[in-house]
């Protein structure tokens, strides 16, 4: 058949009022942009309407296309053919289709009244002639959104669009979406026909394509995983996290992982949604931090399906748990891949389309996998994912964007490998409103009753002085409310208590809570001590084997050979494996916080959320720590043996660094008063109680034995090799080395904590004292130890040691170390003991040295750029040649410290004590030297060029005629330069400009 113009064929309708092919009731609201495109179409095919409606409301398309039809067949007496059935079809189609996506995009939806344009006359022209024959019709009806009438529409919605203030490359999505629409509606039309005309158009739409398919499993993915997200029900309640979700705030983060609290808190979503639609913006990455418990996943499922319901397709959200990608790939477009296993993002250049642009959503940077989670794999990432967002702001095929989340812990020390194009941000606690606001919510869950009998046990001044804003975090409001409900917590298991005492309390009622109120059908009646001790040890078992797995779950496997040993907990396995058959452990762990994965061969288990496997690990570590300083009988010290007391370290810390939080739990749990682990009713060992000088003395000896590798430097099978073989036997990546470094890192972070407690201890400061190097002036004093296990620690990874063991350094003794070249930048050193240390040449950028004692140390050649060194004791110490630029000396002791040839440029020396200090040309440019004491210091050839020497706070520096000034440099640029110094000096007055510049 020839071609015809689309106008000539609907010239059918032409004296038809198109309004009445609509039916009373049929017509819906429609908006600006869809009463638009009606009404440039309907110009474009001579369609006969009235304005007025068509302006404000629009009809039921597809109903039109089918009234269209009949009323062709009723004209011209025949049956349409494929170009005209196609003609008729596809245009109401397509507008239904466009008016579909208006109702679900806010963006669309409020767009205002679009005027006519010169480009839009173009296209409108361009249309009315377009040359449709039945080969074009053969494609749009096999592919319509790659079809040359799709394309003919598209440029006119495109241009509808433009002249709406829409991008360009947003009208390409928007046209892209509702071009793919189409076919689903050519398919509604084509059931209402039959005989050979249906035949014919199914044979010749069978074939949707690749690009169809991309299409549906992107909606396939939005409705199964985003979609979803929301409804699925809080750990074993019966509402969902939607039920209880309220929005957080948040306040901005510098550079230097500082938040900024003067500002003001916002919405965190508004925080979000305004970075997505802010061009100047598409460059950044977003970064949301928070510590555990703080709202960070519910947030991320919550904003994609928010996403997912208001800016899809112009954003389509990705929700990836970065606990799940199983390896970092070598780019990130790779991770992504790996990451998304759907058919969308398996085929071609799926980042390249330019009718996609996706939000990435990668939640818990924290718990990346093991192999990612050193701090090179790590920077790694972080390098990745800036570059990733700089190539999609430059690229006009790539628009995406991408955010994450992680707890602030994580970041530390990384500070200086964050890329430039960070936008980071923390969650706020919840304020009163917002509480308010939750309560409201959790009323609607569980009545008003016990919602504002929950809410005046808030108000208590009992509960407020010990839980103080503990209650103002997501998931411990919630612990505490639910078992405030269950009447499982009362005023009196609380009072008294404050911080990470009050944490762990109600830890440890939760978890007593889920065993005793929480059970499985088949559980629910009255246990004995015994049975309920097996449950305790299974979740401590799958918390022991989620951690050391590194992976945030734990292997089935693995767990059930761990259970096999534990008292009470094989039995009840047993028992439960008789009754249910072999699902029977994956039943269990799931009424308490535990939940089924498929990741690994034979299945695994995660906890609900990571913060349970943190407790429940530190809480198993304590047990074995007070049980290794149990009495023994007869002629052994210890109930505990020492071959089997090493073997149980190794199995229970030879897997990677404690971390802060797991760390917080133990020493709590060890030393809180009101938590003793005596006390816990399930515990059978009721004489059991914390040694802290028997437990130091058995771990310093163990450590010293690993510092001279008596347990991997042996001939027959060693520990480590015993511990890696299990590790293998599961999918674990952990060779003997690295079982054997951190066993032993851990080990100190144990001593160093000890040691902190014991110096806290009048009666223990003797008792319970740990050298790094051992104490000076003895046979067990090495200079070199620390060094050496540095060194030993860098075999496996650079940083191991410092990632490992630097954030637990504060109040640690390094007197006389030996240190030259060392690593520690970004470690915790405050108030550490350094006095005499050397550390010339040694790594230390933004290590916290504030308080720290460094009285004679060697720091010749020290890096020390950002350095936190406040307050800090650098009496006589030697700094000759170190680089101190940006470092905060504020209030430091620098009395006849060697400060010679330093780069001191924009530290922070104010109030700084650099009396007798030997600054000869020593750069200070930019330092502020306000308050600083220069009383006899020695300022030969100093380059003080933009210094401050004085401000509001501290007032002018303070010198006397012993200070050297001698072939000083840049006094002239410096800024409050004191009067009294310019007329000793004879320093002439700056010109204004000068003094601006």
């Amino acid at each position: 058949m020839a071609r015809q113009a689309l106008q000539k064929i609907w010239q059918f309708a032409t004296n038809y009022e198109l309004l009445k092919l609509g039916k009373p009731g049929q017509v819906v609201e429609a908006g600006a942009l869809v009463s638009k495109a009606f009404l440039d179409l309907a110009i474009a095919l001579g369609w006969k309407f009235t304005l007025a409606p068509m302006l404000s409301a629009g009809l039921p398309f597809v109903t039109i296309a089918r009234q269209g039809l009949q009323l062709f067949r009723e004209q011209t007496d025949r049956e349409p053919t494929i170009s005209e059935w196609i003609a008729i079809a596809s245009i109401p189609a397509y507008l239904e289709s466009l008016y579909e996506l208006t109702q679900s995009n806010d963006l669309l939806k409020l767009l205002p009244e679009i005027p006519s344009s010169e480009p839009i006359q173009k296209q409108i022209a361009l249309l009315r002639e377009f040359p449709l024959d039945e080969h074009l019709a053969r494609n749009a009806l096999s592919c319509f959104h790659s079809s040359e009438l799709a394309q003919a529409l598209n440029q006119l919605l495109s241009a509808q669009l433009q002249q709406a203030e829409i991008s360009e490359n947003e009208a390409q999505i928007v046209t892209a979406w509702v071009a793919w629409g189409t076919h689903r509606h050519l398919q509604q039309l084509v059931d209402y026909e039959s005989g050979s005309l249906k035949q014919m158009i199914q044979i010749y739409g069978a074939g949707k394509g690749t690009e169809t398919d991309k299409y549906e499993s992107i909606e396939e993915y939005l409705n199964t995983q985003i979609k979803t997200k929301p409804e699925e029900k809080v750990f074993a309640e019966n509402f969902s996290f939607k039920d209880i979700y309220v929005p957080l705030k948040k306040k901005p983060v510098d550079k230097n992982g500082d938040v900024d609290k003067k500002a003001n808190a916002i919405g965190l979503e508004t925080w979000a949604k305004n970075l997505l639609n802010e061009p100047e913006k598409q460059a950044q990455v977003m970064f949301i931090q928070a510590g555990p418990g703080r709202g960070k996943s519910v947030f991320c499922r919550m904003f994609a399906d928010w996403v997912r319901q208001h800016l899809h397709p112009l954003w389509t959200p990705i929700l990836i748990r970065l606990r799940d990608i199983v390896k970092l790939q070598q780019s990130f477009r790779e991770t992504l891949r790996e990451a998304v296993p759907t058919n969308f993002a398996t085929s071609g250049d799926w980042l390249a389309d330019k009718n996609t642009r996706f939000l990435f959503l990668l939640d818990g940077f924290d718990e990346l996998v093991m192999e990612g989670r050193s701090s090179g794999g790590l920077e790694e990432f972080l390098k990745q994912v800036g570059q990733f967002q700089q190539d999609c702001q430059r690229s006009k095929d790539m628009g995406h964007r991408v955010l994450i989340t992680g707890r602030p812990l994580a970041l530390q020390n990384l500070e200086r490998f964050m890329p430039h194009n960070l936008e980071r941000v923390e969650i706020q606690l919840m304020d009163e409103k917002l509480r308010q606001l939750w309560l409201s919510q959790w009323s609607q869950q569980v009545g008003e009753e016990k919602s504002n009998a929950f809410g005046q046990f808030l108000q208590d001044e009992r509960i407020i002085k010990s839980v103080g804003e503990l209650a103002s975090e997501p998931l411990l409001l919630y612990l505490l409310a639910a078992m405030h409900r269950d009447g499982h917590l009362s005023v009196q298991k609380l009072e008294g208590t404050s911080g990470i005492e009050t944490k762990i309390l109600i830890y440890q009622e939760s978890l007593r809570w889920v065993l005793e109120e929480q059970r499985p059908q088949w559980l629910n009646r009255q246990l004995t001590a015994m049975e309920t001790a097996g449950l305790q040890r299974i979740l401590a078992e799958a918390a022991l084997c989620v951690v050391q797995s590194g992976r945030e779950c734990a292997p089935l496997p693995m767990l059930k050979e761990r259970i096999q040993v534990s008292d009470g907990a094989a039995g009840l396995i047993k028992q439960a494996e008789e009754r249910l058959g072999d699902e029977a452990l994956k039943n269990a762990l799931a009424a308490f916080y535990l939940q089924p994965t498929h990741r690994d061969k034979g299945g695994s288990v995660e906890f609900a959320h990571k913060s349970f496997s943190e407790f429940l690990f530190a809480q198993l570590l304590a047990e074995r720590l007070v049980e290794w300083t149990v009495p023994g009988r007869r002629d052994e010290e210890f109930l505990v043996s020492k071959a089997q007391m090493n073997w149980e370290i190794y199995d229970l810390l030879g897997y990677g660094g404690l971390t802060s939080e797991i760390v917080e739990y133990l020493m709590g749990l060890l030393t809180t008063p009101s938590t003793p682990l005596s006390k816990d009713k399930y515990k059978k060992k009721e004489e059991d109680k914390f040694e802290p000088v028997k437990l130091f003395q058995r771990l310093e000896k163990f450590y010293l034995r690993w510092c001279n590798g008596e347990f991997i430097d042996i001939p027959k099978e060693t520990l480590p090799q015993k511990k890696t073989s299990q590790f293998k036997e599961h999918g674990i990546n952990f060779g003997q080395r690295q079982v054997d470094v951190y066993a032993g890192l851990n080990v100190m972070i144990l001593l160093l904590e000890l040691h902190r407690y014991g110096q806290s201890k009048d009666d223990l400061k003797e008792e319970i004292a740990f050298y790094l190097c051992g104490q000076e002036d003895t046979e067990d004093f090495n200079p070199l130890r620390l060094l050496k296990v540095i060194s030993y620690s860098q075999g496996i990874e650079f940083d191991s040691f410092r990632e490992t063991v630097g954030p637990f350094l504060s109040g640690a003794d390094f007197s006389g170390a030996d240190l030259r070249g060392a690593d520690l930048s970004g470690a915790d050193l405050r108030g550490a003991y350094l006095r005499g240390a050397d550390l010339s040449r040694a790594y230390l950028r933004g290590a916290d040295l504030s308080g720290a004692d460094l009285s004679g140390a060697d720091l010749r050649g020290a890096y020390l750029r950002g350095a936190d060194l406040s307050r800090a004791d650098l009496r006589g110490a030697d700094l000759s040649r170190a680089y101190l630029s940006r470092a905060y000396l504020s209030r430091a002791d620098l009395s006849g410290a060697d400060l010679s040839r330093a780069d001191l440029s924009r530290a922070d020396l104010s109030g700084a004590d650099l009396s007798g200090a030997d600054l000869s040309g020593a750069d200070l440019s930019r330092a502020d030297l306000s308050r600083a004491y220069l009383s006899r210091a020695y300022l030969s050839g100093a380059d003080l060029s933009g210094a401050d020497l004085s401000d509001e706070v501290f007032g002018d520096i303070s010198w006397n005629e012993e200070t050297n000034w001698e072939g000083v440099r840049g006094l002239e640029e410096a800024i409050n330069v004191p009067e009294a110094l310019k007329q000793q000096l004879s320093i002439l007055p700056q010109l204004p400009s000068q003094a601006e510049e």
